[in-house]
């Protein structure tokens, strides 16, 4: 017989944590028809002598909600081996969204998201008004690669309750209309249902996230939904300071498992210098939850954030930092110029958060500025800026961009910075792997490259796991939490998705880099793949060295279908 792809001579790792064999793998209809000598022909044959062949990537959490609209691609993502991935985390999202309520849903995903209302009021399409129809026009618009979609709690919220979603919690009715869109959403395979509780999650004109004011009642009525289907997850942002979880939030992941009796899934551990003991704190903490089917989210990579004061995303926790958002550029100057704002904010970095004034001048640097005068700064501490000018740092960070019309981009590494503590948070099987973020914090960070730097970096270069492993950690266990069953690993019957990769190569870099390639020219951070050679999604190769080969064979993933 003669196949539609043969793949010969390739070092093949199944996804399953086998270790690696020298096989063919024939494809035919977009399924794996089989994996060992192959002698007959087909109409395309890659050659893979030297190369590894692997089920393609599998992310759990990305945030292309929106991109979804205009990159069919997914990119990054795409560019680094992923085949499949998962949207609509962390309870915000696109749908289901009436008409006149449009520009609620995007400046929610500006202020939760970090991607620049501009962008959006050019890209999305808005070709739907319920979930459904939302993923119905994902599948028409044609996709890459293949898609997951949570149920973002907010937007249900908000079809019911109105700008009310935004002040209060649903009465009884409410409730029964809310969980009663989420069974339609799961009925047409949307994976779970997404949520946050996180005070730096703030929603259109700095108003708390909508499914933030979810009342116990209301998220006992929206579990029992995923119970009674018997399918879907939950995922979970957690409160505002990684790899805690506080007394509330274990009984909120408590409540979550015991009413949904459904795996849930929450963000996250994240090494910390001021607290190096916690990762490993929490997960003895959480150890009753993690054997219910409770698992954090960890990434491979240090956090390496981009920040500006244009869009002040990373303060959002401070209550203080409430009236920069959404406001023109004008109004944020008069705003930063005020001695009250700025006694405001040197008060709130006394508290135990993530940053301290003790320390985050002294991790922040002056990356970029666009003003003549200014470039000096460039690569230099904002301490370091603030002793040449004889200055005090705080006002120092503020007058930088006051001075350069809010264009100023300052850098830092956030968490993971001490990279010898990350193997043993990703070889830790309690844990999954993810973060990426794909699609968020567009100018602000890029770690959609996270497959790539496990396997360059933690498996090649610093021999952390083995080969075998790392692949199993971003395919069939994703697959796996996530029920998507036909995905994940490479076995007769599975569907072809598959990453062809040169171990001797792969990885992607530590730093983005910044590209203007949004609609309108809205500018955003990517991360470039290396050793990447062939993407096949279905059975079709969508990339091949890196470019497109136009082919748009991706699907939409449907839970229990």
């Amino acid at each position: 017989m003669s196949y539609d792809v043969v793949i010969r001579n390739g070092t093949v790792v199944d996804g399953t944590g086998a270790a690696p064999i020298r096989a063919d793998i024939a494809i035919a209809g977009g399924k794996i028809a089989a994996i060992g000598k192959v002698t007959d022909g087909a109409k395309r044959v890659i050659d893979a002598s030297d190369l590894i062949v692997s089920p393609g990537f599998i992310d759990p959490h990305t945030h292309y909600d929106a991109q979804v609209c205009w990159d069919p691609l997914f990119t990054c993502s795409s560019w680094h081996g992923v085949t499949s991935h998962i949207m609509g985390n962390c309870g915000v999202g696109l749908a289901p969204c009436k008409p006149e309520a449009r520009e609620i849903a995007a400046w929610d995903l500006v202020n939760v998201e970090a991607i620049p209302f501009e962008v959006l009021a050019k890209g999305v399409t808005w070709d739907w008004t319920t979930f459904p129809e939302y993923m119905n026009a994902a599948q028409k618009r044609g996709v890459g690669l293949n898609v997951g979609f949570m149920a973002p709690l907010t937007p249900f919220r908000h079809f019911v309750m109105g700008e009310e979603s935004m002040e209060r919690s649903a009465t009884k009715e409410e409730t029964v209309q809310i969980a009663a869109l989420l069974r339609e959403a799961l009925s047409v395979g949307a994976m779970g249902l997404s949520t946050t509780n996180g005070p730096q999650h703030i929603g259109y004109q700095g108003r708390p996230l909508a499914c933030r004011l979810s009342s116990r009642e209301e998220l006992t009525a929206y579990c029992n939904v995923l119970r009674d289907l018997g399918r879907g997850v939950i995922e979970l942002a957690l409160n505002d300071s990684p790899s805690m979880v506080s007394e509330s939030d274990y009984d909120l992941l408590n409540h979550l498992l015991t009413e949904s009796q459904r795996p849930v899934t929450w963000l996250a551990l994240l090494n910390r210098d001021d607290k190096p003991e916690m990762c490993q704190d929490t997960l003895r903490q959480t150890e009753s939850l993690l054997k219910r089917g409770a698992i954090p989210q960890v990434t491979c990579r240090p956090l390496i954030i981009q920040i500006n004061l244009r869009n002040p995303f990373i303060f959002a926790n401070m209550p203080s930092w409430k009236p920069a958002f959404n406001q023109t550029v004008e109004a944020q100057k008069t705003l930063y110029r005020e001695e009250s704002f700025r006694t405001a904010f040197r008060k709130a970095l006394q508290e135990p958060r993530i940053f301290s004034d003790k320390t985050l001048w002294n991790r922040l640097v002056v990356k970029e500025v666009t003003n003549p005068a200014l470039k000096s700064c460039e690569g230099k501490t904002v301490s370091q800026v603030a002793a040449d000018r004889g200055r005090d740092a705080l006002d120092t960070f503020f007058d930088l961009s006051i001075e350069d019309d809010m264009n100023t981009q300052y850098t830092m590494e956030l968490f993971n910075a001490t990279e010898e503590r990350i193997p043993e948070l990703i070889t830790d099987s309690r844990v999954m792997i993810g973060l990426s973020d794909g699609g968020a914090h567009v100018d602000m960070l890029c770690d959609a490259g996270y497959c790539t730097y496990l396997i360059g970096t933690w498996v090649r270069d610093k021999s952390a796991m083995t080969l075998e492993h790392a692949v199993r950690r971003i395919t069939s266990e994703p697959a796996n939490f996530f029920g998507i069953k036909d995905r994940g690993m490479l076995a007769v019957g599975k569907a072809a998705d598959v990453t062809i990769f040169d171990l001797n190569t792969i990885g992607s870099g530590k730093r983005a880099e910044m590209r203007y390639d949004l609609p309108g020219g809205g500018r955003r951070l990517v991360m470039p793949a290396k050793g990447v050679n062939y993407t096949l999604v279905n059975g079709h190769v969508l990339l091949e060295d890196g470019k497109h080969t136009g082919a748009l064979p991706g699907q939409v993933l449907r839970a229990g279908m």
